[in-house]
């Protein structure tokens, strides 16, 4: 099996056309690369809201619990 350049100068001038090969690449790269941070950053606020939700109903479902407790013990808050 022979390789398609015989050095690495000669990959990366891509036969003549290593400006576009290499700005293609990066007009492809670029993008992933801040498509897979913005979807982490968003997982991250999502869980985060999720987590923030969950803690406002346990805190609702307490007080509820404490009222109706309250209530069954003939106080009024």
């Amino acid at each position: 099996m022979t390789p398609a350049f015989s050095s690495w100068q000669d990959f990366f001038a891509m036969g003549g056309y290593g400006f576009y090969v290499w700005l293609a690449v990066a007009f492809t790269l670029i993008p992933l690369c801040g498509l897979m941070l913005h979807t982490l950053w968003q997982r991250h606020r999502l869980l985060t809201e999720i987590r923030q939700r969950q803690s406002r109903e346990r805190r609702i479902r307490a007080a509820k619990t404490k009222r109706a407790a309250g209530e069954a013990a003939g106080e009024h808050l």
